[in-house]
């Protein structure tokens, strides 16, 4: 709430709260929140893996939605947390942070970045598409290592629920992949 106040002194407070509503967007927001990581794939912020799917400005506070990979995710708890604390740390006092199922999660919501992030890290990308059909899709992955394509599934069920894990005949190393979904 702003005070009425002499002509100078008001002016000199609206530019304030101006200045500040430029510097508070979406975007300086999301910008913000590429500091909280995947606690399982430290290299992937959470506005690139896609669990970020919402921000809304609401008078003096700040609304995250976030749709989990899987449902029981365990980190959820964790990623929340690590939200808040980052705003806070950008002096954002007011955080609310909403895990929804409005939308499902899929694994076209990993950005372009997040992709090369997790090839980088030595996991397989998942591949692009809304809907796959087919079987093979899951059998064969491109290895991260060589980039090839003569691979193997070795095990759908990796590490997590969001990995399986095949073998590539080229390199001879073993890989995970993140799955689609």
């Amino acid at each position: 709430m702003i005070q009425r106040q002499s002509g100078s002194e008001l002016y000199s407070g609206i530019r304030v709260l101006l200045l500040t509503m430029q510097i508070i967007s979406k975007e300086k927001i999301y910008s913000w929140l590429e500091e909280v990581k995947d606690p399982e794939i430290p290299v992937l912020s959470l506005v690139d893996l896609g669990v970020i799917t919402g921000v809304s400005l609401e008078n003096e506070s700040i609304r995250i939605e976030m749709t989990p990979t899987f449902v029981g995710c365990p980190a959820m708890d964790m990623m929340k947390q690590e939200v808040i604390e980052v705003l806070n740390k950008h002096g954002i006092e007011n955080v609310s942070v909403n895990i929804s199922f409005k939308e499902p999660w899929s694994s076209d919501k990993i950005s372009a970045k997040g992709r090369q992030a997790l090839k980088q890290f030595g996991l397989a990308p998942p591949p692009s598409g809304n809907l796959f059909t087919d079987i093979d899709i899951l059998e064969h992955a491109q290895c991260p290592r060589c980039n090839g394509s003569n691979t193997d599934l070795k095990n759908p069920f990796g590490p997590t629920l969001c990995r399986s894990i095949h073998y590539c005949n080229d390199c001879k190393e073993a890989f995970e992949q993140f799955k689609p979904v």
